[in-house]
């Protein structure tokens, strides 16, 4: 099971995980709702303290990664494969990214 830290403009907001069936999950961390002034990261993954899962990586966070020669430098750069879309955001994510979202790797 692969997992990262979300965070939004550099504070600390949920866990996003890859379970092992290729299943995803999105939990918001506690502290994070309990500032009333943090937004949710996403208007398809509103503030709640309910679990998140779906079937293939969050349309968000899919979202997040290159299209068309970028992508396939950055899949080449990175020896991921194509189908690999949370491996490919795992790699990417964790600064420059359009937007005030970054992922960091758990590292276990």
């Amino acid at each position: 099971m692969r997992a990262a830290r979300v965070y939004r403009n550099s504070i600390f907001a949920g866990i996003l995980k890859e379970e092992s069936n290729k299943t995803f999950r999105f939990d918001y961390d506690t502290e994070y709702l309990s500032n009333e002034k943090n937004p949710a990261i996403s208007l398809t993954l509103p503030r709640s303290s309910k679990t998140f899962r779906s079937d293939h990586l969050f349309p968000f966070f899919f979202n997040m990664l290159a299209e068309g020669v970028n992508r396939k430098v950055q899949l080449r750069q990175w020896q991921i494969s194509d189908n690999d879309h949370f491996g490919l955001l795992l790699a990417t994510s964790s600064k420059d990214t359009i937007g005030a979202v970054t992922l960091k790797e758990i590292i276990t």
